[in-house]
This record gives C-alpha cells, structure tokens and sequence, in this order.
C-alpha cells in the first residue's frame, strides 16, 4: 500500500524531508534542556560551596532561553511543513482517484458503488492525509526521543534505568495487542461510513418521492439503523484506544512512584545528586510519552492503513473499456494519428450482451442489423426489452459481450473513446443538468459556442419559448439537479446541448417523453432540417414519434422482432401492430 501511494509524494518531497529534520531537531534540542537544569541545579544552586554561582547560573540560563526559542521556531517549521506536505499528497491522491474514476466504465462504478467511491475520496483521502502530518512529526520525534531520553537517562545512572527494563515490554506487549485487534473494525468503520452514505445520497436525488409516497418516517428510520450501525462500530474501534489511555496513564504513574522511591534513596545514600534526578525524572517522563505518542500514531496509522487499502483498490480497478486496441490511420502528410469518425453510418454484427458475466440470461441476443449514415431511425419496443442497451452500445458506454459494432465503417474499438464520444451525442432517458448558467449547461455540447449558435439550437428544440420567458434569459441559474425547470423543459435542454455537438450520430433516448406530440414534432423535423447529414436513433413509447422514420426496429426480450418501415411493419409485425392499435384506441377515447 505504500509503495501504491508513495509516488503521489511527489511536489512534495522536500517539505516532508526538511519536517522531518526539524522534528529531530525540534526534539534533540528538547531533550537538551534538562540537563541543563540540572546543571544550574548541582552546580549553579550548589557551587561555590553551597553559595551558588550567579554567572554559571545566568550563562545556562541564556542558553536554555536560546534553546528554548530555537525549539519553537522549529516546532512551528515541522508543523508547517506537515501541514503543507500532508495537505499536497491528499490533495494529489484525490486528483489520482478521480480520475481513475472518470476512466471507469459504468460496470466498474457498480463494481463500487456510487456513495463508496464518495467516500473513498473524501473521508478515507482525509485520514490517509492526516497520518503522515501526523507521522512527520510524531513518528520522527517520538523514536528521537525516546532514544536520545535513553542514553540520557543510561549516562545519569544506569542503576536506575532497569526500571526500563520493565515498562518497556509492557508497554511494547499492550501496544501489540490493541493493534492486534483494532485493525479489523477500523475496516468495518469505513463500510459503516459507506452505507450511511448510501442511504443520504439516495433520499437527496430522490427527495421528491420520498416526500411524494409519504416516506420520510420510514427513510428517518433506514438512516437512524445505518447511523447506529457506524455509531456501534465507532464505539467499539475506539473503545481500545480509550482503554488504552488509562492503562498507559497507571503504568507511566507506576514508572514515576518507583523513580522517586529508588532515586530519594540513591540521593540521600549520596549515590546521585538531586540534579541528575530531576533530570532524569523528566528523561523517564519523556521515554514514556514518547512510547505512547508511538502508540497513538500506530492506532491513527492502522485506521489509515484500512482507508489507503481502499483507496489503492480505486487505483488498482482495471477499467473494463479502454483505448488498447485503437488504431491509427496515415495522414495526408504521411503521418500517424487517432482515427477519425467519418460518417455515423452503423451496424451490429451479431452482438450479443450480457451486464454479468455470469448470468445465464443474455440482455441482447444476436442483434444484426446496418444503418445507412443520416438514416432517422425508430427504436420500440416495451418495458425491459433492452432498448437503452442497445444504444448503450454505440458509444462504448457498455462493450458487446460477442459480435462487434461498427461506427462509420470501423469496429467502436478502433477508435479512441474520446474520438468516438465527441462523434456520438446521447440524450438519455434520465436527463442531467449541472450546477450553472443555462448557458454553462448548453456550452457542454460545445464549449465555444456563440450566443446565436445556442440561440438557433434552442429554438429547434423549442426551448427558447421558456427561456424568453425566465428573468435572466441564458443567463438564468439552473440549481443542482435542474430542480427548477420541469421536466419538460429539463429535456429540451438537453437535446439543445446536444444539438450544438453537431454529432455524426444523435440518440435520442426517449427524450421527448415529457412534451406533447406537436411539439415532438416541431423537434423532429427540425432535426431533420438542423443535421440531415446525422445518423439520429429515437427511442420512443409512441409510434407517432417514429412512424415518419426511414426505418424503425422493434425489439422484444432483447431480440429483433422485426425491422421496416411503419407500413411494412403494420403488415408484418404483430407487435408494431398491437402496439400502433393499443395508442389509436387511446386516442379515440381521449378525443
């Protein structure tokens, strides 16, 4: 795990080593003081025959302010510097992980789960970061000071120091066993965090229906049982750190009565002067602290390991679509480069499908079909019948299982996903705007558009109607999630944003669900009229929205049941069929 998060150090080397050379510093310097103290002590106090020596005591009390002053300016460096260190490589640690993220095909994002990856990238980037301004600073000067407080203390009086001998596998053996066992819930703590998370994400995007089916008691209560699922696994996690501090406390008090005891007898036996053992007290209390500043970063450090093993399996997943096989092509100038997207002309070379690869079922099952390039084309057919599979396909957003899929004459795995994205526009069913501008959403599908090019697009997917009525125009905030538009309005947009891509090929994927038929028919036609060199695929649920398509095809159980156009289809197809009587009635009783 730590050679996996080591290179993201980078940028930020340097600050860690002059930290760490400060810390030592920091705690060297320290540990000078005592001794100091102890000199002014024997000979400062008692020179001079008992009378004291004002100069001596003066001199070494300069030096301890000098020391002193050298100390805190090198704290405040080592704490600086961590905090600029530990800060950079979390900072380069979530720059690493989202990107990852973003190379992820859907199937590794479920692999995940969406609130897991969240945490992943904030919680667990935070704990992993903290450990190492922490460790900077206390794992560089806790083992300076314990040993250098050692050999101090061993130089004082070495009869004294085998109280050593003792407390240091004591403390050594408890240390042990808290790790021991603090590990594995720590790891749980993460899950824990997970599932809360889950359940706050979901009731957010879904506010709507929460509080349109009346749930909110029933969601209180899913968020209360994961709140008091983390709450229990927290408590047990840090149940042994919070045992551990009163056991380190009686045996640090224990280690203190046993140096007062024996060292008043060595000092009045005469065997130690008073000064080395106020000295030396202070070493022995150093030497403890130290070992349990080593242990409290050991307790931090296996909850960061927990976190950066989760973090590393970001890092680790191996994308399951990726742009290893593109190939290129020979430019006019004789050199290579990516290939190009030259029409959207389309076909499905026996593809079969499945999301697992384990399921029995296949989702598609041999789908072979050709679409000429600029051809409008219907896709019908009911419920689950894989239609948004289908055309999941085209740009790569899912890989076909068996069969290929080709894209402008070439298989969708010559080409690079950005090349063959950038071709492609997808108005999905469930439509997405971001935080922003109007004009921030519809610059998605082109980034350097102009006013009267964003204009001109919305006018063809009749949303300039509403805009024209919005107080700032294009210029109006969309809130998070496009909760201030309907529906209706949420789809234009997004077929205007895709509009402007001027795509080789446009997938609507029933994207005019929310509007009425004339004005799914103003959209239609100036498609027909705006890209009449583009490949357009429409999912729809009414045939009036396909019927004028030069070809529609109509899946069932994620088979071809029939491909035609509306007259060849009514002839043939008994779906198409049922389907086309099944909306005529409807109609008749509507009217």
């Amino acid at each position: 795990m730590i050679r996996k998060l080591a290179p993201y150090t980078k940028g930020y080397r340097v600050y860690i080593l002059l930290g760490i050379l400060c810390s030592a510093g920091e705690a060297v310097l320290e540990l000078m003081l005592p001794k100091a103290m102890s000199n002014i002590v024997d000979y400062g106090i008692g020179g001079n025959g008992g009378a004291g020596d004002r100069s001596y005591i003066l001199t070494m009390g300069l030096k301890m302010v000098l020391m002193a002053l050298i100390c805190l300016a090198l704290g405040v460096g080592a704490a600086a510097l961590a905090a600029k260190a530990g800060m950079g490589f979390g900072a380069n640690v979530r720059d690493a992980e989202y990107r990852q993220v973003q190379r992820f095909s859907f199937s590794n994002i479920e692999h995940f789960s969406t609130a897991s990856l969240i945490t992943r990238l904030t919680n667990d980037v935070s704990s992993v970061q903290m450990t190492l301004m922490m460790g900077m600073r206390m794992l560089v000067r806790a083992p300076v000071m314990l040993i250098t407080a050692l050999v101090m203390a061993l130089r004082i009086s070495l009869q004294l120091s085998q109280i050593f001998l003792v407390i240091l596998p004591l403390l050594a053996l408890m240390v042990f066993i808290i790790l021991r066992y603090v590990g594995p819930f720590f790891t749980s703590l993460q899950k824990a965090t997970d599932g809360l998370n889950l359940v706050v994400q979901e009731d957010l995007n879904a506010i709507r229906v929460v509080k349109s089916f009346v749930r909110e008691d029933r969601e209180k209560e899913k968020f209360f049982q994961r709140s008091e699922t983390l709450r229990q696994t927290a408590e047990r996690a840090f149940g042994f750190v919070v045992t551990f501090i009163p056991m380190v406390n009686l045996i640090m008090g224990g280690t203190i009565v046993s140096i007062m005891w024996l060292g008043g007898h060595y000092v009045a036996g005469g065997q130690m002067l008073s000064g080395d053992l106020l000295a030396f007290f202070t070493y022995a209390s150093e030497i403890l602290m130290a070992l349990m500043m080593v242990a409290m970063v050991m307790m931090v450090l296996t909850r960061s390991i927990a976190c950066g093993k989760r973090i590393v399996e970001v890092l680790e997943e191996q994308p399951e679509i990726t742009d290893d096989d593109a190939v290129k092509e020979i430019a006019d100038d004789g050199t290579k480069r990516e290939l190009s997207l030259s029409d959207g002309s389309i076909r499905f070379d026996h593809v079969y499908f499945k999301y697992h690869p384990d399921s029995a079922e296949w989702n598609l099952t041999d789908i072979d079909f050709s679409i000429a390039s600029g051809m409008t084309v219907g896709i019908l057919g009911g419920t689950g019948s894989a239609k948004s599979t289908l055309v999941s396909l085209i740009p790569r957003l899912y890989e076909a299982t068996e069969g290929a899929v080709y894209v402008g004459g070439h298989n969708v795995k010559d080409y690079t996903m950005e090349t063959l994205r950038e071709g492609c526009a997808m108005v999905l069913q469930k439509n997405t705007l971001f935080s922003g501008t109007i004009r921030d959403n519809l610059r998605w599908g082109d980034e350097n558009a102009t006013d009267q090019e964003m204009e001109a697009a919305c006018r063809m997917a009749c949303a300039d109607e509403f805009i024209s009525r919005m107080p700032d125009g294009y210029d109006t905030r969309i809130e998070q999630g496009g909760t201030n538009v309907s529906g209706g309005q949420k789809q234009r947009l997004c077929i205007a944003r895709a509009i402007l891509r001027k795509p080789k090929v446009l997938i609507l994927d029933d994207s005019t669900s929310a509007v009425d038929t004339a004005t799914d028919a103003k959209i239609r036609a100036a498609l027909k009229e705006a890209l009449p060199g583009s490949t357009k695929l429409i999912i729809a649920q009414r045939i009036s929205s396909v019927m004028d398509a030069d070809m529609i095809l109509v899946l069932d159980d994620g088979k071809i049941s029939g491909i035609g156009t509306h007259e060849q289809l009514m002839a043939s197809n008994q779906i198409y069929r049922e389907v086309y009587q099944s909306q005529q009635e409807g109609v008749s009783i509507d009217g």
